[in-house]
């Protein structure tokens, strides 16, 4: 089963124990596919760059480039063909449905409950909170 994390969560999931967590650590184990692209790969690397997070990642003897280089080598990353405007209050969301599409995944999850969430799907994926993309996937491979 594969699924594309929006960046929010994929922060979580590096920097904090929880759900997105989760999700990150079986991507890791193979237990299923993450989903990404060399856009959303950039996101990331920009916001774990922030100062608020220099401290926990110092902290953690993490970079923000080694994460992003982790991230690269575990998720399958996607070119997708073009970026079409489909989120219609937040055109950076758009890459993450372009990453999906392309990416043929089998779901988004998203924290995003102002743009993506209330989209519910796009193309039949679904755009899921991380807790019910962790029951999905766990649910599809029996995890």
């Amino acid at each position: 089963m594969r699924f594309v994390l929006d960046t929010n969560l994929l922060v979580s999931g590096v920097i904090a124990a929880g759900l997105p967590r989760r999700l990150v650590d079986g991507a890791k184990a193979g237990e299923y596919e993450l989903c990404t692209s060399e856009a959303l790969l950039a996101e990331l690397l920009e916001v774990l760059s922030r100062a608020k997070f220099a401290v926990r990642l110092s902290q953690a003897g993490l970079t923000p480039q080694g994460i992003v280089d982790d991230l690269r080598r575990i998720a399958v990353v996607v070119t997708p063909a073009d970026t079409p405007r489909v989120v219609p209050t937040d055109p950076g969301d758009d890459h993450v449905i372009a990453a999906a599409v392309a990416g043929q995944a089998d779901l988004i999850a998203s924290g995003d409950r102002r743009d993506l969430l209330p989209m519910g799907s796009f193309r039949g994926i679904p755009i899921v909170t991380a807790r019910e993309a962790v029951e999905k996937l766990e649910a599809r491979t029996g995890a």
